[in-house]
């Protein structure tokens, strides 16, 4: 799945804050979750756990990988519960 997409659109922070999802900033990412949307399937913890971690607040910490692995984990997320928005022009 492209988390940087809804229904064939590149997602907008309004559109995503709109549809109920919390942001998390980073320095070149912002992650966008939704717990409605969350299936908990563990995708995220299990990519990356120094990025994504229950137990912590907050539980996201986009600086705590890479942008292009936060990307990579983000993609695979099956609920579409995780997005982002790449602050560079990649």
């Amino acid at each position: 799945m492209d988390g940087s997409k809804i229904d064939g659109k590149t997602v907008t922070e309004e559109m995503l804050v709109e549809n109920g999802y919390r942001k998390y900033v980073g320095e070149g990412i912002d992650i966008y979750y939704s717990k409605d949307i969350c299936a908990h399937i563990g995708n995220c913890v299990r990519g990356n756990p120094d990025v994504f971690e229950v137990g912590r607040r907050p539980w996201i910490i986009a600086d705590n990988g890479t942008v292009e692995d936060d990307i990579r984990v983000i993609n695979t997320c099956p609920s579409g519960a995780l997005k982002y928005i790449r602050k560079d022009a990649k």
